[in-house]
């Protein structure tokens, strides 16, 4: 236990046996708040399908193509089309951190910070009488990360403490607010949705090099200099439009542009702990297809007749019909996303419910781990019974059918519960 000569850090906790029983009726709790958030997203994710797919379907009955943007045309006021056009842009994007400024309908600015990373590695040993020893392994790697760590939270600080020369730059974006297709404006909900960024070369020259390290760094101070993080790292105050801060004057000489890079530390092929990269990314002018319904010189969402809001956009020149299918794929794939993830939280929820039945046979390890196993077995089964009930009485509600079908099948896995349970007991 303690400092390994590799750097690393290992501790030994000891758990008693009553420890552990006490902490897994505790979870009861926490298990079942669990199962009814488990339960709620559930019958929350099938009323969400249902009304999308209506919401879907209703669009897709009542769209008409727009043959051309080029022009507002009165004769598709309220009405919901498809148009496909150059989706465009006279609007001047800035960052007015690192100067960097381009024609465009995003800009985007990604930060790395270079930084000693803590990974933890944990084993786990039944002992006789129900205890419990946990092993943490501490180990230590040089990582780009997206914010500074504070490596006084370290098991082992010791030689791997954190710097960095700025702080206060984060990842951030900046929208054209005037995109238009054609004659149209494009609302917000519209524009934000467009993609397809490409790295942007910052085209920094050494003057212009010059001038922004000046703006960065000017602020700087001797006592500065040393700072770590979290041992001397403030908020945002300060610097560029009260965004950036300057903490170590020794990147006075290591301010790099290579392509769409920004590259803070002395040497940009080989990072040193506090080095900073920041690299920037823009969307330019692009076609785009759309569904959304006409309202003036611009666009709004449709409103469905269930009060579901629907609108579409795609990048390229898209058909009507492959664009709504597309959107039917991606209501599907959402809801059987949201199903999985609820049957998994509902399983989770059991085996913590069910937790205590497994601390309580560990006093012999042996026995311990063969109910745990057991444990994890019913809570599988009874979680994936619970979640088709769950499904079922919303299908009930939104597809009577197969949420009677659906039913059954949960009865099904809950009497191959009790028949397993029955054959034990007479084994």
């Amino acid at each position: 236990m303690g400092l390994n000569e590799d750097g690393s850090y290992t501790e030994v906790v000891n758990t008693s046996w009553g420890s552990r029983l006490g902490n897994s009726f505790k979870g009861i709790l926490a298990g079942l708040l669990l199962l009814a958030v488990a339960t709620g997203l559930m019958y929350w994710n099938e009323g969400r399908a249902v009304h999308t797919g209506d919401a879907i379907a209703e669009a897709q009955m009542v769209t008409v193509p727009m043959g051309s943007v080029e022009q507002v045309d009165p004769s598709f006021e309220g009405k919901v089309v498809h148009a496909s056009g150059m989706a465009t842009t006279s609007d001047i994007l800035t960052d007015p951190t690192f100067m960097v400024k381009t024609q465009a309908l995003r800009l985007r600015r990604e930060v790395q910070y270079y930084q000693w990373v803590e990974q933890t590695r944990t084993e786990k040993r039944q002992k006789v009488g129900g205890g419990e020893e946990t092993t943490y392994h501490y180990t230590y790697e040089k990582r780009w990360v997206k914010s500074p760590v504070n490596s006084a939270s370290f098991k082992n600080p010791q030689g791997h403490t954190n710097t960095v020369h700025l702080t206060g730059v984060e990842d951030e974006s900046w929208y054209a607010p005037n995109i238009t297709l054609g004659a149209y404006r494009l609302p917000e909900f519209l524009s934000r949705a467009i993609g397809g960024e490409k790295a942007l070369d910052v085209g920094l020259s050494e003057e212009e090099l010059r001038a922004l390290h000046r703006n960065l760094f000017s602020g700087s101070t001797t006592a500065n200099k040393a700072a770590g993080i979290g041992g001397g790292i403030g908020g945002n105050n300060g610097g560029i439009g009260g965004i950036a801060r300057a903490i170590d004057m020794s990147a006075a000489t290591g301010l790099h542009a290579n392509g769409n890079t920004i590259y803070i530390g002395r040497n940009a092929s080989q990072a040193e702990i506090g080095d900073i990269q920041v690299r920037f990314y823009a969307i330019s002018p692009a076609a785009v297809s759309l569904i959304a319904q006409v309202s003036g010189d611009t666009f709004q969402m449709f409103r469905a007749s269930n009060g579901t809001a629907f609108h579409r956009l795609s990048m390229g020149t898209v058909d009507m019909n492959t664009m709504f299918q597309n959107a039917k794929d991606a209501n599907t794939t959402m809801t059987w996303i949201l199903r999985v993830v609820g049957i998994m939280l509902a399983i989770a929820a059991l085996k913590m419910i069910l937790a205590p039945l497994a601390v309580l046979a560990s006093v012999v390890p042996f026995i311990g781990n063969l109910v745990g196993m057991g444990t994890t077995l019913v809570a599988t089964i009874l979680g994936v019974a619970w979640s088709c009930v769950v499904i079922a009485v919303a299908w009930i509600r939104f597809r009577p059918l197969l949420g009677g079908i659906l039913l059954g099948v949960a009865a099904l896995l809950v009497a191959l519960v009790f028949l397993r349970g029955r054959k034990a007991r007479t084994a």
